[in-house]
């Protein structure tokens, strides 16, 4: 799963039934979380006597907090997705039978965008949770830069002045 979090393409998880435990962690692990109307999510490892072990303990405090997490971790509260959208453990909940549909279409919206810039975005992104908040905005800066030098930021900027589509190369 950690694999999965550091991947530095968009990994997007649609929700459309039960997320418990293992499944939810999984979802955990993706950088948006879609959910159906019908989704349920918890993790109820303590009903089991052990605690989640794939990153539940981790992820989850970061996402929605740790007075939250510690709730619904040492609990096993099984949660709907109106209630996990209202605590930030999912960015939106569509209709189930729209779910995937939406979903596909967000996908669609980020893959017109330019795939370097999106790479970098999500790579700054994690490092706000590895440095203070000056490194961070020092590794921004350099970043940017190197994303200024991209055949992909001349095309971008020319397509704007244009006013067309941009045709990303990822070069």
């Amino acid at each position: 799963m950690l694999k999965l979090e550091q991947l530095r393409i968009p990994v997007i998880a649609a929700i459309n039934g039960f997320a418990l435990g293992g499944g939810l962690e999984l979802a955990l692990s993706c950088h948006i979380r879609f959910a159906s109307d019908k989704a349920k999510m918890g993790q109820p490892e303590v009903n089991l006597g052990i605690i989640p072990g794939y990153g539940a303990t981790q992820r989850l405090p970061r996402l929605i907090g740790k007075a939250k997490a510690i709730e619904l971790i040492i609990s096993a509260k099984t949660i709907d997705a109106q209630t996990a959208l209202s605590i930030g453990l999912v960015n939106e909940v569509f209709p189930h039978e729209h779910l995937m549909d939406r979903t596909i279409e967000f996908v669609n919206l980020v893959l017109s965008k330019g795939p370097l810039a999106v790479k970098a975005a999500i790579d700054c992104i994690d490092m706000s949770d590895k440095l203070p908040l000056t490194d961070g905005l020092a590794y921004e800066s350099k970043v940017f830069g190197e994303v200024c030098g991209t055949q992909d930021f001349k095309e971008g900027t020319t397509a704007f002045l244009e006013k067309r589509q941009a045709k990303f190369i990822a070069k």
